[in-house]
């Protein structure tokens, strides 16, 4: 694959909507190839303080639906070891969703893009969550 440019995403994507579906189009314009890193379960609780709704098998099914992506993942069994899945991927382009933190990569040549929020006042899975708690 060295003539398509590929573009890199890490995620949780726990109950994939439509602002994961834009996040995904906006990351695919970027590349000819998009591989997207599914977060694993222990590091969705490390991260977000609660277990995903959906484990990461089920979490990886869902996103291999998706035909824009070309290829899923599972992340490190340590989230703060991307590093390794940057090296052995070796992507151009490496997306990040607008609440995501900033990635600082030593290789200077891998590209990093913020995109765009999605309705974010509105369809942010942790703003859902506490309506739902709410309501």
């Amino acid at each position: 694959m060295p003539d398509k440019r590929k573009v890199l995403v890490f995620g949780t994507f726990d109950g994939l909507h439509l602002g994961h579906l834009n996040f995904l189009r906006q990351a695919r314009k970027q590349g000819d190839y998009l591989i997207a890193v599914i977060a694993r379960d222990n590091n969705v609780k490390k991260i977000k303080g609660h277990w995903p709704k959906q484990n990461e098998k089920l979490r990886r099914q869902n996103m291999q639906k998706i035909k824009m992506v070309n290829q899923v993942i599972l992340g490190e069994k340590n989230y703060k070891n991307r590093s390794k899945i940057i090296q052995k991927i070796k992507p151009q382009t490496i997306c990040l969703g607008y609440d995501q933190p900033v990635l600082r990569l030593k290789n200077k040549q891998i590209k990093i893009i913020r995109l765009r929020p999605y309705k974010k006042e509105k369809y942010k899975s942790s703003i859902l969550r506490n309506l739902a708690k709410e309501g």
